[in-house]
């Protein structure tokens, strides 16, 4: 299974999420500290469950990091977080519309 595989699935089995998108940016970081041969070490995660109502952005945060633990520990270098609950406004939206 790949690593944006694991991702995937980990994130769905625990947050049963709304919107789920798991991005390898990994070519954009291509040279830097952390890249490999063959991508799957920088990730960008939007996600919008209802799992996330009531909690900080930091415990949002905090709770990916949890369920990604082993993938981070195993090769992923980086991972970007846009995580909301259903209720909120998507933020890429606003800045859409106020360009």
């Amino acid at each position: 299974m790949s690593t944006r595989d694991s991702i995937i699935a980990k994130l769905t089995q625990a947050l049963a999420p709304q919107t789920l998108d798991v991005i390898d940016e990994s070519d954009k970081h291509a040279g830097h500290g952390g890249w490999r041969e063959g991508g799957e070490t920088h990730f960008r995660v939007r996600i919008v469950s209802p799992a996330f109502s009531g909690m900080s952005r930091v415990n949002r945060h905090r709770k990916i990091n949890e369920l990604l633990a082993e993938d981070l520990a195993t090769g992923v270098h980086a991972l970007a977080i846009e995580a909301r609950a259903p209720e909120e406004a998507d933020p890429r939206a606003a800045r859409a519309t106020a360009s």
